[in-house]
């Protein structure tokens, strides 16, 4: 492994594909990437009962543990592993088995505020937005905590209507303007294909460590305007 590594934040509302995203540009570099999943990062409300827990704000982003997750970030740029709390969304509480994380080449870190956290963004050297249409994203979050976490219809639709649709609007939506690349989800090909080229050249060693921001922003902002002409 190569120190420091490269950072990669993908932000974007909730059901907007930033997991696919995260998959389609990591696929072919297999264990050379350490992914984050912020959700892991919810704060351990052990001390709540079941009913307390299901009244709290989920997409508010006091929700999360952020020294913590600055903290094993840090950690893990530093060449050391994590210990990665995991999360049960069925029970709205962390579970008593966390994870052990190694460093890596590539670190991804994923969530609908990956790029909300001035510290974090500090950290990142790569920041993308996932944008997709609300309809596309709530019929997605219906789909998966329906399917998937096991809730009932109607609390889905009210939890989206009463939290998470205010929540996007007032705190993940904004976090676009720090974002170096905002990506049409499901559409541009282009993007996906010029990102894992990235990626698979820092997990290669072929890539320079040694850009800056803005730099590396207007190299691929120019590269995606000259794929876009042909």
């Amino acid at each position: 492994m190569t120190i420091p590594s490269f950072v990669i934040g993908i932000a974007g509302g909730t059901g907007a594909g930033k997991t696919t995203v995260a998959r389609l540009i990591t696929e072919n570099v297999g264990d050379d990437v350490t992914r984050i999943p912020l959700d892991n990062y919810y704060e351990d409300l052990s001390h709540l009962d079941f009913a307390e827990r299901e009244q709290v704000n989920y997409d508010h982003p006091s929700a999360f543990e952020w020294e913590l997750i600055r903290e094993q970030v840090s950690t893990l740029l530093s060449g050391q592993s994590i210990e990665m709390p995991t999360y049960d969304f069925e029970s709205h509480n962390r579970t008593d088995d966390p994870k052990r994380v190694e460093p890596t080449d590539v670190i991804l870190i994923e969530g609908i505020f990956a790029l909300y956290d001035e510290q974090i963004n500090e950290m990142l050297d790569l920041r993308l937005y996932v944008e997709t249409d609300a309809d596309v994203r709530i019929l997605r979050r219906i789909q998966r905590d329906v399917i998937d976490r096991g809730r009932g219809l109607e609390g889905v639709i009210d939890q989206y209507l009463s939290t998470v649709k205010p929540m996007h609007e007032q705190f993940v939506e904004p976090t676009k303007r720090h974002a170096d690349l905002i990506v049409p989800e499901g559409a541009n090909s282009v993007a996906v294909n010029l990102l894992e080229e990235k990626i698979r050249a820092e997990v290669g060693g072929t890539a320079s460590r040694d850009w800056e921001r803005e730099a590396g922003e207007e190299a691929l902002v120019d590269r995606l305007s000259i794929e876009a002409d042909k």
